[in-house]
């Protein structure tokens, strides 16, 4: 699942393979962009902005895309053969040494540099950002006193690179009921904190670790373990549908570890 920490190595890992070279072709098979050609230029540099990746050209242009829920960039050798399917394909970017293509990706886009506020302009801090600003993240969190914490930390606009796994995590860690509303939250800056040390732990990718346990099973608290003993009070975990419409996300949450403050009109569990 693509959240701040695998676009942060995907940046990472696209800028070494393309920062200075010459785009000898370029392929977007988006209609709005089908006919855009970036050929000649330089890549100048890759970077991560949350859950969006943006690979600026010397020509003032910006390749944006977001991964969605099972989008990727792989790289490949000239004359390799591609994985995965054709028509999953979204983006081809053509250098003498490296091939980046673009699979399952949730939106592609061109824009000039330049236009790259106007379209992300409405994120909040990053939080595996350079200069993340914690206060301006918790102002943002603590905005809305009724909103179910669990909602508020899957919001962008409020903090740009958590997604559904840091959301359980870190309610998890916490103790505290992802439906509990924020205004009822002991210490929403605690939160925030543990957010960036979560997701820093994580920042260069590769299989995601929130416990102590690094192998295979044992890697996550709650998060994908419904039914199962939570490691650290033997209660069953337990799962529910979070967000609104159009927006759900299952969460999980241990019942014995995470203090039940929700009201009483909150999702059942299974």
């Amino acid at each position: 699942m693509a959240e701040g920490d695998t676009v942060l190595a995907t940046a990472v890992r696209l800028h070494e393979a393309l920062a200075g070279r010459v785009l000898a072709r370029t392929d977007f098979r988006v209609p709005a962009f089908a006919t855009v050609d970036l050929s000649g230029q330089v890549v100048s540099e890759v970077v991560s902005r949350g859950k969006h990746l943006l690979m600026r050209t010397d020509g003032g242009m910006s390749v944006h895309s977001h991964l969605g829920m099972d989008g990727t960039w792989r790289l490949y050798d000239p004359g390799q053969r591609w994985r995965g399917r054709s028509f999953e394909v979204r983006g081809v970017l053509v250098t003498d040494r490296r091939v980046a293509v673009g699979h399952r990706l949730r939106r592609l886009e061109v824009i000039r540099i330049s236009a790259e506020r106007a379209v992300l302009g409405h994120l909040g801090p990053d939080v595996l950002g350079p200069d993340l600003d914690e206060v301006e993240a918790l102002r943002r969190l603590t905005a809305s006193a009724e909103r179910p914490l669990g909602e508020a930390l899957m919001d962008q606009r409020v903090m740009a690179g958590p997604g559904n796994v840091y959301k359980s995590e870190v309610c998890f860690l916490a103790r505290v009921d992802p439906r509990t509303p924020v205004g009822d939250v002991e210490d929403a800056a605690a939160i925030v904190h543990l957010m960036k040390s979560l997701m820093e732990r994580n920042r260069a990718g590769g299989r995601r670790v929130t416990t102590d346990d690094p192998r295979r099973g044992g890697e996550l608290w709650v998060y994908g373990r419904a039914g199962r003993p939570c490691r650290r009070c033997g209660t069953r975990i337990r799962s529910f549908s979070q967000g609104r419409e159009g927006e759900c996300r299952i969460t999980y949450r241990c019942p014995g570890c995470q203090l039940n403050t929700a009201p009483a009109t909150s999702p059942s569990e299974a």
